[in-house]
């Protein structure tokens, strides 16, 4: 493998035991490419934001190694450190202290030399520019979550962390969000997002990890996933309800749907045949006439509710 395809982030054997016996994390295993954006997935307690904070150096592994670009972030912590950018979930920073000290005073706490350009630029991409005089406790929630990502970014980090980035977030900074951290990708950052909203997800990420307590279920290119586990479903609008489906169709395991009036038919995308054209010949040969056909795909979200139902 050469430099250039090293992968930016490496979690070799990654676990955590609390002293309580909770295991919160078991065996993880995940290289993060270069300039990839990378979205876990996982229910509440799956162990994301474990795995967050001890990559950000904010909880201790119990087992297993991690390295950002080659630096160990127990036995290099400081230059493993600088490299990361992390957006939590809550604001932390003091209410009295005004946008623009807040964020250079994080630039300075990673030992980066004072680049007010630098400063000025994070907060005109974020819109906080206007509002750089004024302190942190007269800011909407909207506002404070943009300060969370100016802070994040102003040492300049290779690897930014978003945590829930658009938890309780309008839809309108939801989408400036999502052209920030595109124009971020463009500029070489590689971007790890955990998120609820696993539309934005399908819409963002590269790849999709997914999470389910303390193990990592399954990391696939999302194409690939949406491809190989998406499933698509045929609706068949009826002419005349039906009460149960004929015993000469159990081959195809149709279900009824809206009290009678729709047959609905699954079928594997990854299959040789659909197996439509033998359950349209099956549906004449039974009587069974219909007024409109619809085709569906299974979204991400299926995917994922199905996969932690599952294990």
């Amino acid at each position: 493998m050469s430099p250039k395809q090293q992968p930016i982030l490496s979690i070799k054997g990654l676990s955590k035991t609390y002293a309580s016996g909770f295991q919160a994390l078991k065996r993880i295993n995940l290289d993060i490419r270069k300039d990839e954006i990378f979205a876990l997935l996982g229910p509440n307690g799956a162990g994301k934001t474990t795995l967050i904070n001890i990559i950000c150096g904010i909880v201790k592994p119990s087992a297993g190694s991690v390295t950002v670009d080659g630096h160990d972030i127990v036995t290099d912590f400081r230059a493993a450190r600088a490299m990361i950018g992390l957006v939590p979930q809550e604001l932390t920073a003091d209410m009295f202290e005004t946008v623009w000290t807040t964020v250079s005073f994080s630039r300075g706490l990673w030992g980066k030399w004072e680049n007010p350009d630098h400063i000025e630029k994070v907060l005109k991409d974020l819109s906080l520019w206007d509002r750089k005089d004024s302190k942190l406790m007269t800011l909407s929630g909207g506002m404070k979550r943009r300060v969370l990502i100016a802070k994040a970014l102003a040492h300049e980090p290779t690897v930014l962390f978003l945590d829930e980035p658009t938890a309780g977030v309008d839809v309108e900074l939801r989408k400036d969000m999502w052209e920030n951290v595109r124009s971020l990708r463009a500029s070489g950052v590689t971007i790890i997002l955990t998120t609820h909203y696993i539309h934005e997800a399908e819409d963002m990420a590269d790849r999709i990890g997914i999470i389910n307590k303390g193990e990592l279920v399954l990391v696939e290119n999302k194409a690939e996933l949406m491809h190989k586990l998406g499933k698509k479903q045929l609706t068949l609008q009826l002419h005349d309800s039906l009460d149960a489906i004929p015993v000469g169709l159990a081959a195809h395991h149709l279900t009824l749907a809206n009290g009678g009036s729709e047959l609905v038919y699954t079928y594997d995308t990854q299959g040789p045949r659909t197996g439509i054209t033998n359950l349209l010949t099956d549906l004449a040969g039974a009587g069974i006439r219909f007024k409109d056909l619809d085709t569906t795909q299974s979204s991400l979200e299926d995917i994922f509710v199905d996969l932690v139902r599952q294990r």
